[in-house]
């Protein structure tokens, strides 16, 4: 009686976290259905300082997206100006019909994605509805916030691609393109403002936060 008592609670804590952290699920359809927006900057914008580093904003970003995955960095070469990255999705890659026929993972600083043939949908959709955003938080409070993200999150992210350059990374620039895939083909966003969406009221179009 002890053992299967015993038993039962493990599961109930387990089934609790799961509940509080497992991924979010969704009737099929696609949740996102607007595109990315970004507004290239001059090329004379000025640097700003970011602790030992410098950022020269490229462009203005806004994207409201799904989390696909979520990874945190605290040892590698970037982590004291890149502490977590976000994968997301919008269009069909926001669709649980497509996603559930994906795996989705992220390592080394890129995204990565499995499928058994034939894929959901064409490779091309995959790679242009998709990518791996290297956070730079502005705030202490925005990088605690994206690290407790669960997985199938719908979210608003926006702020600043920008080229940083500094101790241990040398110079890293952000991606300009949602159609590029490979090395360099990561946005680095220096993060502004994330907001949680409703399922049931996602805005037809991101929202771009003036400068």
């Amino acid at each position: 009686m002890k053992k299967t008592l015993f038993l039962l609670a493990i599961a109930g804590v387990w089934f609790a976290h799961w509940q509080l952290h497992g991924p979010i699920t969704y009737p099929p359809g696609v949740l996102i259905a607007s595109e990315p927006i970004q507004v290239d900057l001059p090329t004379n914008e000025p640097e700003f300082g970011f602790g030992e580093f410098h950022l020269k904003p490229l462009a203005r970003f806004a994207v409201d997206a799904r989390l696909l995955h979520s990874k945190i960095y605290r040892y590698d070469r970037g982590a004291s100006l890149v502490p977590i990255d976000l994968a997301v999705g919008w269009g069909p890659m926001s669709d649980q019909q497509v996603l559930d026929h994906l795996r989705v993972s992220q390592s080394m600083r890129f995204f990565w994605y499995e499928y058994k043939m034939p894929p959901p949908i064409a490779a091309e959709q995959i790679v242009n509805h998709a990518t791996n955003i290297h956070i730079i938080p502005s705030t202490p409070e925005l990088a605690a916030r994206c690290k407790s993200l669960r997985s199938g999150a719908l979210v608003h992210l926006s702020g600043e691609l920008v080229q940083a350059t500094g101790p241990q990374i040398g110079t890293w620039r952000s991606s300009l393109s949602r159609s590029d895939s490979g090395n360099g083909a990561c946005e680095l966003l220096y993060l502004e403002d994330l907001g949680l969406l409703s399922a049931e009221a996602v805005p037809n179009k991101s929202r771009l936060v003036q400068r």
